[in-house]
């Protein structure tokens, strides 16, 4: 019996494949999975962040995802540096997002490394999104966002009975217009409001804004407010000041930072912990009194 034509892959399917009498590939499509890597300490990765780093064909990942995680995944696995810092793209969001779909409808088991969580600030719901639509199986591992380690580290509670209720997580920048950062569309009176803290992802650049903003819909000026740059790292910073003085305050950091507004703030440890590795000189202060909770 004559043995059935061999002909060669189509253009969708992985190189070396072939497809025997015209069918579909018999190789089985791979999966995504968004893993939150968390603020950088890589001991606060989570046990099952580390087994699918470990099980990965390939890693996308972002910039602010430190080399001590990376370092997890297998040798063998290939890294794809996506890195995003303000409006300065390795790649556009959407074509990471092809990226992503491409990588698994050629068979691969593919890890989205992201900092922090996938789903505050990072993005995460467009890729998931977009393997939804291509057919793509995708789940997603939370990971420590930064403001809870920022939190954490300085011991200052985003949440205290008597002086924050509630907490808020918000974007200090919006899409670029006309060349330029545009500002966030943020119910400035709601966060306005005294005894809750505001934590501001991306928000050095606008920190000026942030504060004009708020003190204009009635938060009082004298709210402590803490700046953490490179939360959980051993380059940490933090800079304990108010909101008058945030501004100011911000003027100078290089890192990814969070600004923190809120009455609790002022519970923040000036002490550096034995454990962590730094120096006196890198825990820092705004000349600003510390301001005790209403």
């Amino acid at each position: 019996m004559a043995r059935p034509p061999v002909r060669s892959a189509s253009a969708r399917s992985a190189p070396g494949l072939v497809v025997l009498g015209g069918g579909e590939s018999v190789r089985a499509p791979g999966r995504v999975t968004l893993v939150g890597a968390g603020p950088g300490d890589p001991e606060l990765l989570t046990i099952k962040a580390l087994k699918a780093l470990r099980a990965a064909d390939v890693i996308v990942h972002d910039g602010l995802v430190s080399d001590e995680i990376l370092d997890l995944a297998p040798e063998a696995a290939r890294r794809i540096n996506v890195a995003k810092r303000k409006s300065r793209h390795t790649l556009p969001q959407d074509d990471i997002n092809q990226l992503l779909v491409a990588l698994a409808l050629d068979g691969l088991t593919v890890v989205r490394l992201k900092g922090g969580d996938p789903f505050l600030f990072g993005r995460g719901g467009e890729e998931l999104a977009a393997c939804r639509e291509a057919g793509v199986d995708c789940s997603v591992i939370p990971g420590v966002t930064a403001a809870l380690a920022a939190s954490a580290g300085a011991g200052a509670p985003l949440t205290h009975r008597g002086s924050a209720q509630a907490v808020t997580f918000v974007t200090g920048h919006a899409a670029p217009q006309n060349g330029e950062m545009g500002e966030p569309d943020l119910d400035w009176a709601a966060l306005a409001r005294p005894n809750q803290t505001v934590v501001v992802y991306m928000g050095v650049s606008t920190a000026a804004l942030i504060s004009e903003r708020l003190s204009a819909a009635g938060r009082a000026g004298s709210t402590p407010a803490l700046i953490v740059e490179n939360a959980s790292r051993s380059d940490e910073r933090r800079i304990l000041t108010t909101l008058a003085e945030l501004a100011v305050a911000a003027e100078g950091l290089k890192g990814p930072a969070l600004l923190m507004v809120g009455e609790a703030m002022a519970m923040a440890a000036i002490d550096v912990p034995e454990d962590r590795n730094l120096t006196k000189d890198e825990v820092s202060f705004s000349p600003v009194h510390r301001v005790s909770p209403q």
